[in-house]
């Protein structure tokens, strides 16, 4: 999940928050669990987080050479595989792999998963961010949740559907890329789909994005499909001026023209806009809230130009989010030296565009709020226009019947991400994408792109089962 651009993105980005620390760890030798394939999983797994991925000095390739050879020893051919980088990103490689269908007719289907994950210093972590520790029910280490969980689930998904002798109706393809977590890297799923697109197509695909929340108590609470994202995209102000001497100053200043610009933009609020999927997710939330707040999402849902719903409900950061394009202001740099005039100051402003908003339509509004004495530039990468995501009744019908199963009187909502995934890549060719529900984080957010991420055992491995039937359920 991108935190420059997202994770479970709605339910991630509205839980982050500490981490409660525990003072004994030890490493993961095994894992005792009751079932073979659970065994093999967590070797899987281990592997995976312990391979460090990081942009700065870590291997996604090695990460895929090492779920490639657990493939080829399951029973996949050389041909089922197909191994991609390019040779100026030798480290930055990931992998495709395909267990064919019988049925020639349905469209493939698509497992998502990205093995890079953000930066983790030894110093700064209780524990060594590249050793799977268990303590206290949960396991420790960089990537556990974002987003080798998921990753490592659909890899033994894969495994496990070929020692079985499954036999999907639907052609299953997984793709694991690199690059996710970081807006200036090399990122694999672009390439995909802008290199490789009939490698990869298929009639939809599984991201991250979804998964399930914990209330404070360590009761499931909710489950969530993602469906539809924002679009991340960073945009640079610049004023310049010819400065001069500081005992002397002018009224054209950079700094403050500069510091106009980007209070203006703190001083906006884009307008209140629904798909489909938000829609629906504040449907079931007023009815789920009632009150005051439940009252507001109501007039809102039929007049979006309602100010005073509207103020209400964006209290809650997430929910403000979720309604509109926000803009924040998270780098600032200006001046050459302690006692001139400044001649350049420039600030980075990092947008999540909302669905079917072009970084051009933002890119404008940004230069009316800045003023003509501030210049406002896209930087790349420029990200796709985000697509609205078909709330469909084929992919939500069996995630919810399969959850009532699985996780009995936990409701299943549709949410569109506050952040950004690779999905929306795969979205800018027609492949249809849905984070999916099944592993179930904490309302501290379990430390993701923070210090000691963790993910609680139980989810991992209830997840893991829910997830695999899930792929059997939409491949036939």
């Amino acid at each position: 999940m991108r935190g420059t651009n997202g994770g479970m993105k709605l339910v991630k980005a509205a839980l982050a928050g500490g981490v409660a620390l525990a003072t004994l760890a030890v490493p993961v030798v095994a894992q005792a669990q009751s079932r073979p394939d659970q065994q093999a999983f967590f070797g899987l797994y281990k592997e995976l987080v312990e391979t460090n991925t990081t942009l700065s000095s870590g291997s996604c390739t090695q990460a895929a050479a090492q779920i490639g050879a657990r493939m080829k020893a399951a029973g996949y051919a050389d041909s089922d595989i197909t191994y991609f980088s390019v040779p100026d990103h030798p480290k930055d490689g990931g992998l495709v792999a395909v267990l064919p269908g019988t049925d020639k007719k349905l469209k493939p289907m698509l497992l998502l998963g990205h093995l890079d994950v953000v930066e983790a210093k030894r110093e700064d972590w209780v524990r060594d961010p590249f050793t799977l520790i268990e303590e206290n029910g949960y396991y420790y280490g960089r990537g556990t949740m974002d987003d080798k969980a998921q990753a490592a689930v659909w890899a033994d998904s894969m495994i496990r559907f070929k020692k079985d002798g499954y036999k999907p109706k639907r052609t299953i393809k997984l793709a694991l890329t690199c690059g996710e977590e970081t807006t200036f890297a090399w990122n694999g799923a672009q390439w995909l789909a802008q290199n490789k697109p009939d490698l990869i197509a298929a009639e939809f695909a599984l991201n991250e994005g979804g998964g399930g929340r914990y209330d404070a108590s360590g009761k499931r609470q909710l489950l969530a499909m993602q469906v539809g994202e924002k679009a991340s995209q960073n945009y640079t102000f610049l004023a310049s001026n010819p400065g001069g001497h500081s005992s002397q100053p002018v009224p054209k200043n950079a700094i403050y023209e500069l510091a106009d610009a980007i209070k203006a933009v703190q001083g906006y609020e884009f307008p209140v806009k629904f798909t489909d999927t938000t829609r629906a997710f504040f449907t079931a939330t007023a009815a789920a809230t009632g009150g005051a707040i439940g009252g507001a999402i109501t007039r809102l849902l039929a007049n979006p130009l309602d100010t005073e719903a509207d103020a209400l409900i964006s209290r809650d950061k997430a929910m403000h989010s979720t309604l509109r394009t926000t803009c924040v202001t998270t780098i600032l740099t200006a001046g050459h030296a302690e006692n001139a005039l400044p001649q350049r100051a420039t600030a980075n402003v990092n947008c999540r565009i909302f669905p079917g908003e072009t970084v051009e339509q933002t890119r404008l509004k940004l230069q009316e709020l800045a003023g003509p004495l501030v210049t406002v530039t896209a930087n790349a990468p420029v990200r796709p226009t985000a697509i609205p995501t078909k709330l469909d009744p084929k992919i939500m019908d069996p995630a919810r019947k399969l959850a009532a199963k699985h996780f009995p009187g936990v409701p299943l909502l549709p949410l569109m991400s506050t952040g950004a995934t690779d999905g929306i890549f795969l979205q800018a060719i027609g492949i249809p994408v849905y984070g999916a529900p099944g592993i179930f984080i904490d309302p501290d957010g379990n430390g993701t792109h923070g210090l000691n991420e963790r993910l609680k055992i139980e989810s991992l491995y209830a997840g893991r089962d829910y997830l695999f039937d899930l792929v059997k359920l939409y491949a036939g």
